[in-house]
């Protein structure tokens, strides 16, 4: 087998591994599922919780639609108390989105769905094998921050 065949094999084994456990976490309850927001309202909210806080035209620049759709958008979240408009205190002109107290809770609940059954499988990995997925995955993420820039940093992470 060539290095190029054995390298699309591997990805896409790699690939399709990720995607089982993807199903796998999905089976459980996930506050993503039960948030009942759209595609487009989820992405706000994520974009709002990377940034602290966002203009209605970085959110149109970020979604990729014009200001009149963000508006929309953007009051139906502030319906659901997920975000709040302010003025901008540099630009009276400008108003600014954020996310909520519910909000953020909302996010934290979304990004720590499926830590339980993740932690749960890495207590069942030897010393060795997790010394390996760590070393991995730092190169992973390293090769990630060449790419498209350094990553917001995570929780536990030092």
């Amino acid at each position: 087998m060539s290095v190029k065949n054995e390298r699309d094999d591997l990805i896409r084994r790699i690939s399709a591994a990720q995607r089982g456990l993807g199903r796998a976490f999905a089976q459980h309850d996930s506050p993503l599922f039960a948030s009942n927001l759209t595609m487009r309202q989820l992405k706000v909210v994520m974009i709002l919780s990377i940034h602290g806080s966002a203009s209605g035209q970085e959110l149109a620049t970020g979604l990729g639609v014009g200001l009149g759709t963000v508006t929309g958008i953007v009051d139906r979240l502030v319906a659901q108390d997920l975000v709040s408009r302010h003025e901008d205190p540099h630009d009276r002109r400008v108003r600014r989105v954020e996310l909520t107290e519910a909000g953020a809770r909302l996010m934290e609940e979304i990004n720590n769905a499926g830590l339980e059954q993740y932690n749960l499988i890495m207590q069942h990995l030897d010393l060795d094998t997790l010394r390996a997925l760590d070393m991995v995955l730092g190169r992973i993420r390293a090769v990630a921050d060449e790419l498209f820039g350094p990553l917001r940093a995570s929780d536990g992470e030092d």
